[in-house]
């Protein structure tokens, strides 16, 4: 994997799956090999969003072989357990969960693996680091004044000395909301530029805004992402997110070193 893409939020609702799930279809339409991890353990979204049913199958005695829709692989707990079953498991069990599907999973040469994190900063955020090399970090949040207090809790773990994971940009969603009868209308229903305005306040690069479109969710729902959609405001604001953090990525990879898994006991 030359590349391990981590998408997180602060809290849960502001749209960090549908996020992960189109920014890998934005890079599997650049020509890249692409997969993505579900990491939400509790609360895995991207068989619903790739609209993926069944078991992976197994490769030799115990390596599993992901699930692939749209040219990504795709690989979740969601796959190996009822979807109507709680997971009431504890950190250690989730945490040895999320190790086997990076090392028992057949996910073969790949460019870039986007991983779907939780919500919050938790064990799962610091087992992924732990585990592999990130090459950085994907922000994701609304405008909303809540949201932006956990997106920023968010940055500072990834920023912190013992972790330090570089942090590609922050992707702003539902933005704003334009009716399709009002097309040069913008109704700011969460806020206006939050995201951007939180970008400014840490420097970090803004990727971009994601408008409040139904097509989204709906294609969201029936597993076809807006990235593989008919909807072109949807999909155009997808393909300059991916643009900007690939810039990022590269621009990254060039000036500093590879990121090291980290080492610590929190």
């Amino acid at each position: 994997m030359r590349n391990i893409i981590a998408v997180a939020s602060g809290k849960g609702g502001v749209g960090k799956s549908t996020t992960a799930c189109n920014l890998a279809l934005g890079l599997a339409a650049l020509g890249l090999k692409v997969g993505i991890l579900d990491a939400d353990i509790y609360g895995p979204s991207q068989p619903k969003l790739f609209g993926l049913r069944g078991k992976p199958k197994l490769v030799g005695p115990r390596m599993l072989e992901p699930m692939e829709r749209f040219g990504v692989k795709v690989m979740s707990i969601g796959f190996l357990v009822d979807e109507e079953v709680a997971m009431i498991w504890r950190g250690p069990m989730v945490q040895s969960a999320l190790t086997q599907m990076m090392r028992d999973v057949a996910w073969g040469e790949l460019d870039c693996l986007v991983v779907d994190m939780p919500p919050g900063t938790g064990d799962i955020h610091l087992t992924l680091m732990q585990t592999v090399p990130v090459t950085g970090v994907v922000i994701v949040t609304t405008p909303q004044a809540v949201a932006l207090a956990d997106a920023k809790k968010g940055i500072a773990m990834f920023g912190q000395a013992q972790i330090n994971v570089p942090i590609i940009g922050l992707a702003e969603n539902m933005a704003y909301f334009t009716p399709e009868e009002l097309p040069d209308n913008k109704y700011y229903l969460f806020g206006k530029e939050g995201g951007k305005k939180l970008a400014e306040e840490y420097d970090l690069s803004f990727l971009g805004q994601i408008p409040l479109v139904q097509s989204i969710r709906e294609g969201g729902d029936e597993g076809v992402p807006a990235m593989v959609g008919n909807d072109e405001i949807s999909k155009q604001a997808f393909r300059n997110i991916t643009a900007q953090a690939v810039r990022n990525i590269a621009i990254r990879n060039a000036a500093a070193p590879a990121t090291q898994t980290i080492k610590t006991q929190a």
